[in-house]
């Protein structure tokens, strides 16, 4: 079993900035990958960002590209993402969710993980 927990939730304000934090703990893939997914009141969970943790590769969602980056602290297992130029339509629960690092094509997608934490709160005011 692999465990997740997110933190660095909270409220801030449209324009500002914001960094969740995800750390992984128990079993250990020699391939593994990490990646957020966020979901609004109402709507789907959606893709936010991936990372292959050997080799950095990184993905994100149209929406966020040149706003967010991930990154990874191999140190203390932990995965980053840094949120900028925060909107209002970034309000959602964000999850982290970690996997054996999928193809390519699955790196997006959320049935692709099988390991999630509970979810951190991020809410932007406009």
């Amino acid at each position: 079993q692999v465990q997740v927990e997110e933190s660095g939730g909270g409220l801030v304000q449209a324009g500002g900035s914001r960094r969740l934090s995800c750390a992984a703990s128990g079993r250990t893939f020699s391939r593994l990958a990490m990646a957020w997914f966020r979901q609004a009141p109402g709507k789907e969970r959606d893709f936010v960002a991936a990372i292959r943790w050997n080799e950095g590769t990184t993905y994100y969602a149209d929406s966020v590209k040149g706003r967010f980056t991930i990154s990874r602290d191999n140190a203390k297992n932990t995965v980053l993402l840094q949120m900028n130029t925060l909107k209002p339509e970034d309000t959602a629960v964000y999850y982290c969710a970690a996997d054996r690092s999928p193809i390519t094509s699955n790196m997006r997608n959320d049935r692709a993980y099988n390991y999630w934490g509970q979810g951190t709160q991020v809410t932007v005011s406009s």
